[in-house]
């Protein structure tokens, strides 16, 4: 009966040991906000409370078999995540056969590509990580040159994305040098741990069969490629086959890594990378997020920081030597990237990336846990590991806020190049110039050069032939608008600059027969269309339909405006928590070929066509703000 009454009290602590965490899970994030933490990124706070109420302080949570299966979950989904994370078109090579525009852009561009510094800087870091291993083991700190090397290649892809997502830089040439710098810190070192687990495992097999675990997850992909086109039509909300479907992967890969000696963490990881290339819906990836962020993965971060004794560091003399030395160790392995990013970059931009890419937690932390399981590495040593990666965590965001500054190409404004001069396009030209754009125009009319050249910059042509247009730079822009009233010309440069190469053209075709004829191959080469009478026609039905239109399109104080979301820091939030809600009105969403009326409770979608009503002098910024690339 006393024995029966203890198990029960143990199982009761037990349970309470989750609360307390699922509980300080909860409150961190909250925490966070109210008191404007942005400094620390949210896992390195996860830890740190973990530290606290484990038993190096307050000694409120007690390790058990349940808090052990989480924590191995957490970092199995972690790394499952850490795969998805990886974006493969930084890796791909430019087309062989370039438009002229994109052979002059090419010509223009600076000598050293974002791909070409990323590897250098790589290169760098494993030989100066090596080199750390090797002094470490020199001054007698710690002997595993292998290990330590190990964890001086890795980098926080996920605390590398979030610095750069907040400074709007993942599409830009700087963020995606460090992003991929920062892929290249998560893959390298877990191919390098994938082999050292081998060697030292006691179930270690041949490393050939390490190559099954590749075969599995090419044969996953093959199989599973067409998945997302077939799940649109059979998916319901009470099935998420997505969800389904990723962990099977992952389970799957697990089992093929641990069955050949692996570590499971390395299957998870492919997994993570098989879905990615899968091509996922943007839900999916929120759902898998919100699984592993909303659960598994705090408890992870905090067990490990539970697990951090700080009362034995303390004890041991050596382990507090070791400390600074790795922290300075993390910081040297990455400090010739600096002089690869300086081959384009600013040199206080060139210190800052540097910075960034110094952070690492997340796959030291599973370095640290493989170590552990084949008995590598004393929970001394791997206490001296994590404090410094924390430490790195503090400092890397620290410096690249406080130093860096927009690069010169990124302040670039968005060309626009208007071919005809009417009472059309003029009016629109004054208004973009006043924005975030470049404008200038172009007429073969004299009469019309005279009469508009004084309201906006206007270049006089000597004729409008396709050679003499490409000539003078004309196609040289973002987006070519075609506003001239001949409709057979405005196809003959529409089909012109898509040639060239220009992103985006707009056309005017008056001239219906001549507009169903060639609509299709137009619409075909993503070229855009309008014309007056359809134009006249749809706000006519809009101002019957909604009396207020025509209010709104005319009225000095608003009107109604149009942007693509592009803005991933806006991706995936409510209409009613957008920063600036109260200064405009929403009224439809284009998504996927379909209008949305949105609630306030809609969640916007990267690449979504909003349309809304702001007042004219707040629209601009609005649009700038949603519209931007990142």
């Amino acid at each position: 009966m006393i024995l029966k009454s203890n198990w029960k009290r143990v199982d009761i602590l037990n349970q309470l040991s989750l609360v307390i965490i699922l509980l300080a899970a909860l409150f961190i994030p909250l925490a966070m906000a109210r008191f404007k933490v942005t400094f620390l990124p949210t896992a390195v706070v996860e830890i740190l409370v973990g530290v606290v109420l484990g038993p190096s302080l307050l000694n409120l949570i007690q390790t058990n078999n349940t808090l052990d299966l989480l924590q191995n979950v957490g970092v199995i989904v972690l790394l499952f995540l850490s795969g998805m994370e990886i974006d493969f078109s930084l890796f791909k090579k430019r087309p062989t056969r370039l438009s002229p525009l994109e052979e002059k852009d090419r010509q223009n561009a600076p000598k050293y590509s974002v791909l070409t510094i990323a590897v250098l800087s790589y290169l760098s870091i494993i030989g100066l990580a090596v080199l750390m291993g090797i002094g470490l083991k020199a001054v007698g700190l710690f002997d595993d040159v292998y290990l330590s090397s190990i964890l001086f290649m890795t980098i926080s892809l996920g605390i590398v994305i979030a610095g750069l997502k907040e400074k709007e830089l993942l599409s830009r040439p700087f963020g995606q040098t460090i992003l991929l710098i920062a892929a290249l810190g998560e893959v390298v070192p877990m191919v390098g741990l994938t082999f050292y687990a081998s060697a030292y495992s006691p179930n270690s097999k041949s490393l050939w069969l390490i190559l099954l675990i590749l075969v599995v997850a090419a044969l996953l992909f093959w199989r599973f490629k067409p998945f997302f086109k077939l799940f649109d039509k059979i998916n319901k909300s009470t099935t998420q086959l997505d969800v389904r479907l990723a962990f099977f992967m992952i389970v799957t890969l697990v089992t093929v890594a641990e069955s050949v000696g692996a570590e499971g963490i390395l299957g998870a990881f492919l997994a993570g990378i098989v879905i990615k290339l899968l091509e996922p819906h943007e839900e999916t990836k929120v759902r898998l997020d919100s699984i592993g962020y909303g659960f598994f993965i705090p408890i992870f971060f905090i067990m490990s920081g539970v697990n951090l004794n700080l009362k034995e560091l303390a004890a041991s003399s050596q382990t507090l030597l070791m400390i600074p030395a790795i922290f300075i160790a993390y910081g040297l392995s990455k400090g010739l990237i600096y002089f690869a990013l300086k081959l384009r970059f600013k040199t206080a931009n060139a210190v800052a990336g540097t910075a960034m890419s110094a952070t690492t937690i997340t796959v030291v932390l599973a370095v640290l846990q493989v170590a552990r399981h084949l008995h590598q590495i004393t929970s001394q040593q791997s206490g001296a590991f994590l404090l410094a990666a924390i430490l790195t965590c503090v400092m890397g965001p620290l410096i690249f806020n406080k130093l860096y500054s927009a690069e010169t190409e990124d302040l670039k404004k968005t060309t626009v190049h208007f071919i005809g001069t009417n009472l059309t396009t003029v009016p629109v030209a004054q208004q973009l110039a006043k924005g975030w754009y470049d404008v200038t125009m172009y007429t073969n009319n004299q009469h019309n050069y005279r009469a508009f050249n004084s309201e906006v910059s206007i270049e006089l042509l000597d004729n409008m032939e396709t050679g003499f247009m490409v000539n003078q730079g004309v196609f040289d822009a973002d987006i070519v608008v075609l506003g001239q009233v001949n409709t057979k010309k405005n196809y003959e440069l529409a089909k012109a600059a898509k040639q060239y190469g220009v992103k985006r053209v707009i056309v005017r075709f008056e001239d219906r027969n001549i507009l169903n004829e060639k609509q299709e191959e137009l619409a075909h080469l993503g070229v855009e269309l309008y014309n007056t009478p359809d134009v006249n026609i749809s706000m006519l039905r809009a101002l019957i339909e909604a009396p207020s239109t025509m209010r709104l399109m005319t009225s000095t104080e608003a009107s109604v405006y149009e942007v693509a979301l592009r803005n991933r820091r806006y991706a995936d939030i409510q209409v009613r928590n957008l920063p600036f809600i109260e200064k405009i009105t929403i009224s439809q969403i284009y998504r996927d070929k379909r209008f949305i009326r949105p609630t306030g409770g809609t969640s916007l979608k990267l690449n979504d066509r909003i349309i809304f009503t702001s007042s004219k002098q707040e629209a601009p910024e609005v649009r700038r703000e949603l519209g931007k690339l990142n």
